[in-house]
């Protein structure tokens, strides 16, 4: 436990927001770009614990966005069923009581190294556990028309309301991707909230329909990095632009406008890299006005997506972050 003098030097900023990370397989070496060791993971869990950090109920999760501001928060997800998670890392979950969300593609249920249904329902069952829906093909959806995504989001519900009694109030977007018409469906069906995998801080200013994880694998969740993820603060906007996620050639590159809200402190010192081009670099930045950011993107987004990453020093060794993912589409 932190020392009442470090918590109060801890607890200078207005709002911490929830850090949200996301994981697929344990101890499956073969797949380093989905899996952390389970080594790994338990000193993750140590670092959260250290950090004096609180896992949060996904059944608190609007209220924990609202209220508990100053307090620090972590929202745990996986994604996929996989059976590694079951065999490896929900025994321990379990004996420490960490609630997270298990968000399950139906059609996989059953299938070779994912879940059944009684693994499923036994998780179901634990009063930690949020079984989220993670669509039932698991396919590109993004790609597909609007007609074929219904459709395969509709079989998941009725597969989950069969099978659990219910559909999950949380989605997770296949490969963390989406449009504006894919987000539409995903509100018009009734889910309240859908994360995609693009870095950054939810807080109360947040699309609850495009919320940020920071994805974790062996590449990505080395002890260093994870210590500086879990001091990474809300970096909060009031808008984004091109909105749409979904990024056509004749668009490529975009010209991207961030417009802040006008309390942030030392916005000046922000900076931004991007993969354009298929290298990260730093970004070309211009403020068109005091809370007003262009980004330059000079060189087209190359591959299916393109990322930007912006960041902002604080005291106390912490970050403001938001991450930004268009998908590229090849038309």
């Amino acid at each position: 436990m932190l020392s009442h003098s470090k918590l109060f030097a801890l607890n200078n900023f207005d709002d911490y927001g929830i850090i949200s990370i996301m994981y697929h397989r344990f101890n499956e070496s073969k797949y380093p770009s989905t899996n952390i060791q389970m080594d790994v993971f338990k000193k993750q869990l140590e670092v959260i614990e250290n950090e004096n950090m609180r896992f949060i109920h996904p059944s608190k999760f609007s209220q924990d966005v609202a209220q508990n501001k100053k307090e620090r928060k972590v929202l745990l997800t996986i994604d996929d069923g996989l059976l590694s998670f079951y065999q490896n890392a929900w025994p321990l979950l379990k004996e420490k009581k960490i609630p997270f969300i298990l968000f399950v593609n139906t059609r996989e249920v059953g299938a070779y190294n994912y879940m059944n249904w009684d693994q499923i329902l036994e998780l179901y069952e634990n009063e930690n556990v949020e079984i989220g829906n993670h669509s039932h093909s698991h396919e590109y959806l993004v790609e597909e028309n609007q007609d074929f995504i219904k459709k395969d989001i509709l079989k998941s519900i009725n597969i989950f309301k069969n099978k659990l009694g219910k559909n999950s109030d949380f989605f997770s977007y296949p490969f963390g991707e989406y449009s504006l018409e894919f987000k539409k469906i995903i509100k018009d069906l009734g889910f309240k909230y859908a994360f995609g995998q693009h870095s950054g801080v939810i807080d109360d200013t947040k699309d609850f329909w495009e919320l940020p994880r920071f994805p974790i694998n062996e590449k990505y969740g080395d002890l260093k990095r994870f210590k500086t993820l879990m001091r990474t603060l809300p970096l909060k906007y009031e808008s984004i632009k091109p909105e749409n996620k979904y990024l056509l050639q004749s668009d490529n590159p975009p010209t991207i406008n961030i417009k802040f809200f006008n309390d942030i402190k030392n916005l000046n010192n922000l900076n931004c890299f991007s993969n354009e081009g298929n290298k990260w670099r730093n970004s070309k930045i211009l403020f068109k006005e005091k809370n007003l950011l262009e980004i330059q993107i000079t060189e087209k987004f190359i591959g299916e997506r393109g990322r930007i990453n912006c960041s902002l020093k604080e005291e106390q060794g912490f970050w403001r972050w938001l991450g930004i993912q268009y998908v590229v589409s090849e038309k």
